[in-house]
């Protein structure tokens, strides 16, 4: 049975699901949203993800943590790491997609 598992390639969403529960359960925080997901060249998934690591009053000061992370082609979890943290309302310049 493991091994039909293995055959079926999942969808980005089935991938944004894996991430959002395995990340939440490492980390014992909620994901507040996926903002990226892409294939990593080795046939598993590369996502970007946002937590609230801690909560404030009011919520526009609460800190939110930027995630990378890496799942295999099973969509198990196989590399986190944080990439940035802060402010809910600290916002980064917009920045158009062609100039990144």
């Amino acid at each position: 049975m493991a091994s039909s598992t293995r055959s079926k390639k999942l969808s980005p969403a089935e991938v944004a699901q894996r991430a959002r529960q395995q990340v939440s359960e490492l980390f014992g925080k909620p994901v507040d949203s996926i903002v990226g997901i892409a294939p990593d060249g080795t046939r598993g998934w590369t996502v970007t993800l946002e937590l609230v690591e801690l909560e404030r009053i009011p919520e526009t000061t609460s800190l939110i943590g930027s995630y990378e992370v890496k799942l295999d082609a099973d969509g198990n979890l196989v590399e986190a790491r944080r990439l940035r943290r802060y402010p809910r309302n600290q916002s980064d310049p917009i920045q158009r997609e062609d100039e990144s």
